[in-house]
């Protein structure tokens, strides 16, 4: 009877492990970057972002990813505003999570994010986009909560 069970224990820890590994090497397309900027006072900072889109893009995110250029990021376009909860597993890199409302105005910034936590950031409030760049980054630029981030998507009134 022991060995049933042990083989029962075998196989679902097999399962599992064949599991994280197949997400690993599961193929998500992300299209060609868009350039968006964010209006900090009279900063006008400019990144290159890949945009999620699908639920199988939001799914994936930055996962897997081993670096990331400082003006880079990933742009997360919900279909409706809603209260978006974002979290680190198999990221490897400190990201600072940035919740932008429908106008583009800044909600709230999580900054510094620690790798593969599985605690999550929420947004607290609907938004109609989640912004991630490099971990430190939004400091670095001054950018905080309601500066504006400019982009086809949001409803903003671009320079």
């Amino acid at each position: 009877m022991k060995k049933y069970f042990l083989y029962i224990f075998l196989a679902i820890a097999s399962f599992f492990a064949v599991s994280a590994q197949t997400a690993k090497n599961d193929v998500v397309n992300f299209s060609a970057p868009v350039t968006i900027y964010i209006s900090s006072g009279q900063e006008k900072h400019t990144f290159e972002v890949e945009r999620a889109i699908t639920k199988a893009q939001q799914a994936r995110g930055m996962m897997f990813r081993e670096v990331m250029n400082k003006n880079s990021g990933m742009l997360f376009e919900f279909k409706e505003p809603k209260i978006a909860s974002m979290w680190m597993k198999n990221t490897q890199l400190s990201l600072d999570i940035i919740f932008i409302k429908g106008d583009g105005k800044i909600l709230k910034i999580e900054h510094r994010t620690k790798p593969f936590t599985l605690r999550s950031a929420s947004s607290e409030a609907p938004v109609a986009a989640v912004l991630e760049i490099m971990g430190g980054r939004a400091n670095e630029l001054g950018i905080s909560s309601g500066d504006i981030v400019v982009h086809d998507f949001f409803n903003t009134e671009s320079d």
